[in-house]
Parts: C-alpha cells; sequence; structure tokens
C-alpha cells in the first residue's frame, strides 16, 4: 500500500540577499523621498528669487529663515519620533510657553545671576521633559487616548503659564544667557547650530540605536512589539519625554531670540511641527519615520513664509497654502502605502 510521504513545504528564513533587497528598497524610497523635498525647495527658493529678488537671496535673508526654522525644527526632531512611535501630541506649544515662562521668573534669574546663566537652561529644560513624562504616563500607563491627554496637556500648561506670568512679558536680564546665544560660529548663528546638533542626534538615535528600532516596532506594531519583548508603556514615556525635552530646547532658543518670556510663546507650534513632520514623510499612522525628510519640511515651510512676508501677502494666504501642502502631503503617503502594502 502506497502512501503519500511528500513532506510539508516549510518556510525558510529570509536569506542575506532577501536582507539586502529589503534594505535597498527602504534606502532607495526614502532617498526619493528627500530628492523631491529638495526639488520642492529648491523651486520654492527659484519663485523666492524671481519674485523678491535681491530681497529674498541676501545673506540676512538666508539667515533669518534658518533662525525662524532652528525652533520649530527642534520641535519637529522630536515629534517624529512621537509620531513615529503611533502617538501624536498638541501641547508642544503650550510646554514651550510654559518653559519658557517658568525659566524666566525673577526668582529663576535672580539664581541665574548669583550662581551662573545656565540656571534658565536647566530650568527650561526640566519644565520641558517635566510635562513630557506627564503626557507620557497618562497615555501609556493611563490609557488616555493621545488626542484628550495632550489637549489637557495644551489647555494647563497655557493657563499655567499666564497664571505665572500674569500674562505679562518677562524680559530676561541674564547677561550671560543672552551674549551666549547671539554668537555665532564661523559666521552660523548660534541657534542654527543648536538645530543642526539636535537633527544629527535626532537622526543618530533614530537610525543608528536600538531606540530607534524599537521607536519603528512599537509604532509599526505595538502588540508585536510588546511579544517581542519590548516595554511598550515604558518605551511610550520616553519618547513623549524626549519631545519634552526638545520642547524646553526649543523654549531656550525662543528666549534667546525674543529676550523674552510669554504666555504666548509658541502658539500654533503643534500644527507647523506636525505639518513639518507629514510633509516630511513620517507616517501619522507610525512605523515609519525620516529626521532627514523633517529638516527639509521645516524648511520648506519656513521658506514659504518668508516669500508670502517679502511679497506683503496675507497671514490667511499662507494659512491656505499650508493647509493645501499638508492634504496633498496625506494624499501622497497614503497612495505610497497602498502601493507598498500586500
Amino acid at each position: 500500500m502506497n502512501r503519500n510521504t511528500t513532506a510539508p513545504a516549510v518556510d525558510r528564513p529570509p536569506t542575506a540577499n532577501h536582507a539586502k533587497r529589503g534594505v535597498t528598497a527602504l534606502l532607495g524610497s526614502a532617498a526619493g523621498r528627500n530628492t523631491g523635498l529638495v526639488v520642492a525647495l529648491v523651486l520654492l527658493c527659484l519663485v523666492g528669487v524671481v519674485t523678491a529678488g535681491d530681497r529674498f537671496a541676501d545673506v540676512d535673508n538666508l539667515l533669518t529663515i534658518l533662525r525662524l526654522a532652528s525652533v520649530v525644527g527642534v520641535v519637529s526632531v522630536g515629534m517624529t519620533f512621537v509620531i513615529t512611535g503611533g502617538g501624536i501630541d498638541l501641547s508642544v506649544g503650550a510646554i514651550v510657553a510654559l518653559s519658557s515662562v517658568w525659566a524666566t521668573t525673577l526668582a529663576t534669574q535672580a539664581m541665574a545671576n548669583d550662581t551662573h546663566w545656565l540656571v534658565v537652561v536647566l530650568a527650561a529644560l526640566a519644565v520641558g521633559a517635566g510635562c513630557g513624562v506627564v503626557n507620557g504616563l497618562l497615555i501609556a500607563y493611563g490609557r488616555i487616548v493621545a488626542f484628550i491627554a495632550t489637549l489637557a496637556m495644551l489647555a494647563a500648561s497655557r493657563g499655567l503659564s499666564e497664571i505665572i506670568s500674569n500674562r505679562k512679558t518677562q524680559i530676561v536680564n541674564v547677561p550671560g544667557f543672552t551674549a551666549f546665544f547671539d554668537a555665532s560660529v564661523l559666521g552660523v548663528p548660534v541657534l542654527v547650530v543648536i538645530f543642526a546638533l539636535v537633527a544629527l542626534i535626532g537622526w543618530v538615535v533614530l537610525n543608528r540605536t536600538t531606540f530607534g528600532r524599537r521607536t519603528f516596532a512599537v509604532g509599526g506594531n505595538p502588540e508585536a512589539a510588546r511579544l517581542a519583548g519590548i516595554d511598550v508603556r515604558r518605551h511610550t514615556v520616553l519618547l513623549y519625554t524626549l519631545l519634552g525635552v526638545c520642547c524646553g530646547i526649543a523654549a531656550i532658543m525662543l528666549i534667546a531670540r525674543t529676550t523674552t518670556g510669554s504666555s504666548t510663546h509658541g502658539q500654533l507650534y503643534e500644527l507647523d511641527a506636525i505639518a513639518a513632520v507629514v510633509i516630511g514623510g513620517t507616517l501619522l499612522s507610525g512605523g515609519r519615520g525620516t529626521i532627514a525628510g523633517t529638516v527639509f519640511g521645516v524648511l520648506i515651510f519656513t521658506t514659504l513664509s518668508n516669500v508670502f512676508t517679502l511679497n506683503n501677502l496675507s497671514i490667511s494666504a499662507q494659512a491656505v497654502a499650508k493647509g493645501a501642502i499638508i492634504v496633498v502631503a496625506v494624499l501622497l503617503q497614503q497612495r505610497l502605502a497602498r502601493r507598498s502594502g500586500p
């Protein structure tokens, strides 16, 4: 009696060639996205040169663009981590305001003048990190939806900053602080250098460390990440803490640029940061993120605002243009996601 002895098919592990093809495809798509952003930025600069001439191409104007981009850029780098990890944060602008107010109170400035101007820096970083920890705990362990938790933080932080400052602008009178951040390195403003360093460190952490790989895993599939041994809740808290620290850094830069701390600082930073992250190619659903794309996204939006301003176009027109760009970027993301899907 003959029996069918055919062995069942066995799944073979992916070979080195498969892995290489996967990495090559991923790098190729990322390079393609960044190339598109570079082309968009160049075209936008050409529009600026054609419509505003020397006013746009002037070195001082280009440095102004970089200074403006640097503050929201630092927030956007932190936002990239949170969105890549499957989250969202609507409170970043309010956290920047609260950090700036807390770091410029009379008590904080008096302590800085008596000891060292780094007291102002540490105060802003501590407030930003603290707000990030609270957001992370509410979302990860309190199981509150990120949208609701950060919306509550937005209201609370903005209100607390108004209470502390009594809705008054606090002037910075710490000579060492202002002198340091008004300086330049080889002609490049310190604020721009800080943004470049934050972006570089963010790129290394996201793409070359275990923390970055875990961020992609948590954002792509939290349950699979948990089964793989990743403490998803702890990692979520760390992501929001990282974003809080970035908000503290942005507050320091904003204080240095305006020489003030105010409850009105950081208005709509959450929208600008999310827009830059999305236009840069990070998926709103999580699991894919790019620091380089975020940097280009920030530069595109800042350059767009500068071109509009030089041509005396209204803020309302700028808002419409930004909204249209965001919609187009999301539609392109959805189309690319469908193409890459099974």
